[in-house]
Order: structure tokens, then C-alpha cells, then sequence
């Protein structure tokens, strides 16, 4: 049975280092997907390790991804099987949001504030039409929310040159770090500055298209961005 608060810890998503930092509550896990939408999908391809950057969207727990069918780690996916008999692809999937810049004294304790996923697990090609179409609505909204509705669907055209992975949420960890920097004692008294410098993610106003009819109002969703 699925522990419903938490991912089960496995020999790939307990770290060697920081071990203190990880974390597999569920929550928190899908608030770190839920706050971002670019990924890294790794896999390997001819022997050498890949990884991508692409968008991403969250359906309860499962990750899609999408891409052109002609993309390499698309076509190497086959079809989710009822008997399993397609093996898939193997991927990692991580998502890292940068909250800080943390300055210590020495170089070496340098450091960053973060949230992070590592999802390890098995991509299927997404071949049900109708799993397609929640799949590329999910991506979209998880992107601008709302805005799959206030856009045209894809065509029979588009539809067909646009491939969908699937990643089921299984073998999942967070890790997070907090606080200031960690000075050795000696250190305290050297004349650098020390702390943190928050990051933040934010985004400017909405630039309209040159052809756009000006009579075409901004949308609601896009002003609390």
C-alpha cells in the first residue's frame, strides 16, 4: 500500500552527502514541482549520459514531459504495456529552485539555498489520446495557469509531430538547505562580509505581440504572475 504522506527511501534517493537535508514527504515534494516548470531529464544515450532541459507537468503522481517525435529520448520510450513487456526508458528527473546565495568568510564554506527533486524511474510513451490531451493541457497551465483554455488546441497536424512521456512518481527525494553560512569559529573575526543574498523569481509586464489586435485585453491570469 502507498504510504500516502510519504515516498519510500531507496539506495538511489538517499544521498552520501547531506543526508540530513533530504527529505520524502510528500507535500513537500510536489510543492517543489509545483513551484517551477523547467526540468533536467537525464538518460543515456549510446552509452554516454544525456541530459535535456525541457517543461514539465504534474497530474497527481505522475510527471509529463513532451517533445518533437523526433526527439531521441522520445522515440527510445516505447508505449506504457498492461504486461510490462516494453521496458521504457530510464530517466532521472530533477527540478532545483535556487532561494540563495550564501557568502561565508572562507571560499570554502560557500554555498547555495535550495529545494531540489531527484525522480529516478522508467518514461513511457503517453499513447492515449485522451491521456494525451491532459498530459499538453498540464504542461501549458503548469507553465501560465488557466491558460490551456484562452489558447487553441493542437491539430491533427501538431498532435501528430508532439510526443508525451510519462513518469510515474515512485522513487522520489527532496533535498533542502536553509540558514546562513557555516563559519568556522576561527573565522569570525575576519573582515568579510558574511550571509545571505536572496534570490526570487520574478517576471515582467506582459509584452504584447506586434500583430496583436490592441483591442485584446491581458489576460487576468497573467497578472499574478
Amino acid at each position: 500500500m502507498q504510504d500516502p504522506t510519504g515516498y519510500p527511501p531507496t539506495a538511489r534517493t538517499v544521498p552520501t552527502r547531506s543526508a540530513k537535508r533530504a527529505s520524502y514527504d510528500r507535500e513537500l515534494v510536489h510543492a517543489i514541482l509545483d513551484e517551477t516548470y523547467l526540468c533536467h531529464l537525464g538518460f543515456v544515450r549510446d552509452g554516454a549520459p544525456v541530459v535535456l532541459p525541457t517543461l514539465y507537468g504534474r497530474v497527481g503522481e505522475r510527471l509529463y514531459v513532451h517533445g518533437s517525435t523526433g526527439s531521441r529520448p522520445l522515440r527510445m520510450a516505447g508505449a506504457r504495456q498492461p504486461d510490462d513487456t516494453d521496458p521504457g526508458l530510464a530517466v532521472c528527473l530533477t527540478v532545483t529552485h535556487v532561494d540563495g546565495l550564501v557568502l561565508a568568510r572562507s571560499a570554502f564554506h560557500h554555498s547555495i539555498n535550495y529545494r531540489s527533486v531527484v525522480v529516478h524511474g522508467v518514461a513511457h510513451q503517453v499513447t492515449d489520446p485522451q491521456e494525451r490531451r491532459v498530459a499538453l493541457d498540464a504542461i501549458v497551465d503548469h507553465v501560465v495557469p488557466g491558460r490551456s483554455h484562452d489558447s487553441r488546441p493542437g491539430n491533427e497536424r501538431e498532435l501528430a509531430a508532439t510526443a508525451v512521456l510519462s513518469l510515474d512518481l515512485h522513487e522520489v527525494s527532496a533535498k533542502v538547505r536553509t540558514g546562513g553560512p557555516g563559519d568556522e569559529p576561527e573565522d569570525v573575526a575576519l573582515p568579510h562580509w558574511s550571509g545571505v543574498v536572496p534570490v526570487e523569481r520574478g517576471y515582467g509586464p506582459p509584452i504584447p505581440a506586434d500583430d496583436l489586435d490592441p483591442a485584446v485585453a491581458v489576460p487576468d491570469y497573467l497578472t499574478v504572475l
